[in-house]
């Protein structure tokens, strides 16, 4: 009896743990305003790289119907886990949405696509042309993104999202020359 006892404590202590911790690999004091707008800047873009990515499948060319399902899974859980920060830190992600919507056809150097480039690239067809055009919207949308992660490398305080930042100028890097060894031309 006592040691299913002692279990049933053991069991009770590590799902307090586990369901009452927040999402946050970082203390909720330990941002700036920096990090703040990265992350709200950065999930839209992140949500933007995703609509890409569904329509990804009309390209002819493995290689960008495996970028993009890369692009997926790896953007997927980042939005996740930056959300997780913002609920964290209690800040509003509204700003984010703001960002993300028509806001951004005023925006330059942020990568963003117009609502209009989208809707274009979602009316092409399934060939060279749509492919080219991808690549070359992927490749300035990650350009954009390296650019933000590295405002926040420069400004932000907080360790997990300058780790995020320095993961997605790694990684974006690494398929913008992906993108580019295509041969495809921009």
């Amino acid at each position: 009896m006592k040691t299913m006892l002692t279990g049933l404590v053991l069991l009770l202590l590590v799902s307090a743990c586990a369901g009452g911790t927040k999402r946050s690999d970082s203390s909720p004091s330990d941002h700036n305003a920096a990090d703040v707008e990265f992350l709200q800047q950065m999930i839209p873009h992140h949500e933007q790289a995703l609509e890409m990515t569904e329509i990804a499948g009309r390209s002819k060319a493995t290689v960008v119907i495996e970028l993009a399902d890369r692009i997926e899974a790896g953007q997927q859980p980042e939005i996740e886990r930056m959300r997780g920060w913002l609920d964290d830190w209690d800040v509003d992600e509204r700003a984010a949405a703001e960002h993300g919507s028509d806001r951004h056809d005023d925006m330059a150097g942020d990568g963003m696509m117009t609502r209009a480039q989208m809707d274009e690239l979602e009316s092409m067809g399934d060939g060279s042309a749509f492919t080219s055009s991808w690549i070359a919207m992927m490749t300035e949308h990650h350009e954009g993104a390296i650019e933000m992660a590295r405002t926040e490398l420069a400004e932000g305080s907080n360790p997990a999202a300058k780790k995020l930042a320095r993961e997605i100028i790694a990684t974006q890097q690494r398929e913008i020359d992906e993108m580019s060894a295509t041969g495809v031309s921009r």
